[in-house]
């Protein structure tokens, strides 16, 4: 059984650094693609940065030179790394993981596995 738990949510003052971990349990597949995600109240999901096994890595344009997605080597720690950080970052943050990846995605119909989500508050 697959299980994601995010952690490292938080409240922090625009303009912050905040890195958030999604720990992976359970076997998922050879080399799935992994991401994050975002919902804000009253707003739907969007995905914030996807990133694949070999490396490639794909972002918001919102985030984009804000944002950084990376994993440990064994691939069962996924990061994101988010400086710079805006009051409408605001939301919850969901990472996510795929049964397979041909490409880094921040689709959220590519994502079968997700986690409870961990909150990012920005105050400004």
């Amino acid at each position: 059984q697959v299980q994601l738990v995010e952690s490292g949510g938080g409240s922090v003052q625009a303009g912050g650094s905040l890195r958030l971990s999604c720990a992976v349990f359970g076997y998922i597949y050879v080399n799935p693609c992994m991401g994050w995600f975002r919902q804000a109240p009253g707003k739907e999901r969007e995905g914030v940065a996807g990133i694949a096994s070999d490396g490639r890595s794909s972002y918001a344009d919102s985030v984009k030179g804000r944002f950084t997605i990376s994993q440990n080597n064994a691939k069962t720690v996924l990061y994101l790394h988010m400086n710079s950080l805006k009051s409408e970052d605001t939301a919850m943050y969901y990472c996510a993981a795929s049964r397979g990846c041909m490409a880094p995605s921040t689709r959220s119909a590519d994502f079968r596995y997700w986690g409870q989500g961990t909150q990012v508050t920005v105050s400004s």
